[in-house]
C-alpha cells in the first residue's frame, strides 16, 4: 500500500504556499496528487528564489511527491478536460480568491454536478463569505488579522510576524485536515461536499487560550517576548554560547541546587509560582546570571535527566542537521531535483509516523508539464496523437 491514502485522486489547482503546503501532506500520505498549472508559465516563475541549478527552492519545499500537468483554463477544450479529470477525481483544490473558479466555469457547482462523489477544498484568505471574502491576504496580513501577530513579539514592543510562515501552513494544515473528515463522511454518506477554509479563522483557532481570557476575564491579551503570561520561568535563557529554553519547573528548590543558585530557592520573592511572575524581572536576571556559567550542551545534559522543568537547547537551522535525534527519527531526507538534474536536496520528512502505512516521502517536486501525457492516459484513455493535438492547440503543454 502506497500510504494510507493510497487510491485517493487529487486534482490541485493550488499555487504559492499554503494550498501547496496542504496537498504535499496527502502526497507524503499517498495520495496521487496531481498539480495542475498553466501551460505559459516559465519554469523559474513557478516559485520564488533562491534557485539551485535553476529550481526555485521555495517551489522545491513544498511541491514534492506530486505528479504535474499543464492545461489552458481559458480555453473551452481545457474547461473540458478539467470537468472530465474532476469525473475521476476524488479531491480538488484550490487557494484563488473565491469566484475565480466560478468564473472560469469550474467551481463546486460545476464540477460537484459531474461529480457527487467530489470533496470540493477551498483555501483563501477571508473565507467564501462575509465582509471580506474578496480580499486577498499573504501570510503576514492572514497572522495580522487573526490575531497571533497581536500575541508574537517583545514585551511593549511592535507587533512581529511569526518566523515560519504559519499564517500560510496552519490554514494548509487545516485543509488537509478537512479533506481528510470530508473523505471520511463520504464513506458514510456516499456524498461529497464543499470545503471553506479561511487563513484568517485558521489563525484564530491558534489564539484559543488568549480568546477564553478575553472572554472570561475581559483581558486584551498583548505581547509578552518568550514570557507566558501564566507560568514563570517560561522562555528562553542567555548561556556562555547559546541558548536554552526553561519551562513547566516543577521542583524549584531543586532546580535552583542545579543551577548553584541557592539563594534564590528560599528567596519568598520565587517561592511559589505566582511569587515569581509578580517577581520576573528580578527572577529572570537572576536566571541569566546562573546560566552564563555553562554551555547550552552542558545545561541540557545536567538539567533534563533530573525531571524538574522541561528545558530544550536552541537550535538553528544548521543545527538540525546535525541533531542525533533528527537522524534517529530520520527527519531529514535527500530528495532528487527533477529534470533528471544531478544530486538532492533535503527537506523534512512527514512528521507522521504511521506503524501501519507509514508515509510515503522522497519523490522530486512536478516537472512543468512533465505529466500530462501520461495522466490523461492513465485517467482519461486519452492516447498520445490526441495529446499531441492538444499541445499544438495550446490546450495543453
Amino acid at each position: 500500500m502506497n500510504g494510507p491514502l493510497d487510491g485517493i485522486k487529487v486534482l490541485d489547482f493550488t499555487w504559492a504556499l499554503a494550498g501547496p503546503f496542504a496537498t504535499m501532506q496527502l502526497a507524503d500520505l499517498g495520495a496521487e496528487v496531481v498539480k495542475v498549472e498553466y501551460p505559459e508559465t516559465d519554469e523559474k516563475l513557478r516559485g520564488f528564489g533562491p534557485y539551485y541549478q535553476g529550481i526555485s527552492t521555495f517551489f522545491f519545499s513544498a511541491n514534492r511527491g506530486k505528479r504535474g500537468i499543464c492545461i489552458d483554463l481559458k480555453s473551452a477544450e481545457g474547461k473540458d478536460l478539467v470537468k472530465r479529470l474532476a469525473r475521476e477525481a476524488d479531491v480538488v483544490t484550490e487557494n484563488f480568491r473565491p469566484g475565480t473558479m466560478d468564473r472560469l466555469g469550474l467551481g463546486y457547482q460545476s464540477l460537484g454536478a459531474e461529480n457527487p462523489r467530489l470533496v470540493y477544498a477551498a483555501l483563501s484568505g477571508y473565507g467564501q463569505t462575509g465582509p471580506y471574502s474578496g480580499m486577498a491576504a499573504v501570510d503576514a496580513v492572514a497572522q495580522a488579522m487573526g490575531g497571533t501577530m497581536s500575541l508574537n513579539g517583545e514585551l511593549g514592543g511592535h507587533p512581529m510576524r511569526v518566523g515560519v510562515s504559519i499564517g500560510d501552513m496552519v490554514g494548509g494544515l487545516y485543509l488537509a485536515i478537512g479533506v481528510l473528515a470530508a473523505l471520511r463522511a463520504r464513506d458514510v454518506t456516499g456524498g461529497g461536499q464543499f470545503l471553506d477554509v479561511a487563513l484568517m479563522e485558521a489563525q484564530m483557532a491558534l489564539c484559543e487560550n488568549a480568546i477564553v481570557r478575553r472572554s472570561a476575564f475581559g483581558e486584551d491579551p498583548t505581547r509578552q517576548g518568550s514570557r507566558h503570561a501564566l507560568l514563570a520561568p517560561f522562555g528562553p535563557f542567555p548561556t556562555s554560547d547559546g541558548w536554552v529554553v526553561i519551562a513547566n519547573v516543577k521542583e524549584w528548590e531543586l532546580f535552583c541546587a542545579l543551577i548553584d543558585r541557592d539563594d534564590m530557592a528560599f528567596d519568598q520573592r520565587f517561592a511559589t509560582n505566582r511569587a515569581r511572575l509578580e517577581n520576573i524581572d528580578a527572577m529572570e536576571e537572576g536566571l541569566v546570571a546562573a546560566l552564563a556559567a555553562r554551555t547550552a550542551e552542558e545545561w541540557f545534559e545536567l538539567i533534563e535527566p533530573a525531571n524538574v522543568c522541561s528545558i530544550g537547547k536552541v537550535n538553528s537551522i544548521a543545527d538540525l542537521f546535525e541533531d542525533p535525534h533528527v537522524a534517529a527519527r530520520n527527519m531529514l531526507i535527500d530528495v532528487p531535483l527533477p529534470y533528471g538534474l544531478p544530486g538532492t536536496l533535503k527537506l523534512p520528512n512527514s512528521p507522521l509516523h504511521l506503524s501501519g502505512t507509514p508515509a510515503v516521502v522522497g519523490k522530486p517536486m512536478p516537472e512543468h508539464g512533465g505529466d500530462t501525457a501520461a495522466v490523461l492516459r492513465e485517467w482519461l484513455g486519452i492516447e498520445a496523437a490526441q495529446v499531441e493535438r492538444l499541445r499544438a492547440a495550446g490546450v495543453v503543454k
